[in-house]
């Protein structure tokens, strides 16, 4: 088990239809787990709807502790793969962990 403070914790927001795509991204870069949840949000993109309506935006919110050394490769991976560099496709960021119950790596294959 990483010790306190060799954790990150990658929160992204992605399009829906992205979701799947991002997902697998992710562990195939080597997230040891996922925990999603699907939302809803708005933004400039989304205000400036048809005839002045508000058009709401389907997201998927990805949460994904990983150890530090892996940080850098899932978060381009699920840059990548939910086109985040565009613009209003969502956003990503990392924090640090300090503490983590019940979080186990990945573990090595033979």
């Amino acid at each position: 088990m990483p010790k306190a403070g060799d954790m990150d914790l990658i929160t992204a927001v992605v399009r829906r239809s992205r979701a799947d795509a991002t997902l697998k991204a992710a562990l195939e870069a080597g997230a040891p787990g996922i925990t999603y949840v699907e939302g809803r949000g708005t933004g400039v993109k989304e205000s400036l709807g048809y005839a002045g309506t508000l058009i709401e935006g389907e997201k998927q919110v990805l949460w994904i502790v990983t150890e530090k050394t892996d940080t850098k490769k899932v978060l381009d991976a699920v840059v990548d793969a939910g086109n985040l560099s565009l613009p209003g496709e969502g956003f990503a960021y990392v924090q640090p962990v300090s503490h983590a119950i019940g979080f186990h790596p990945a573990q090595q294959k033979a």
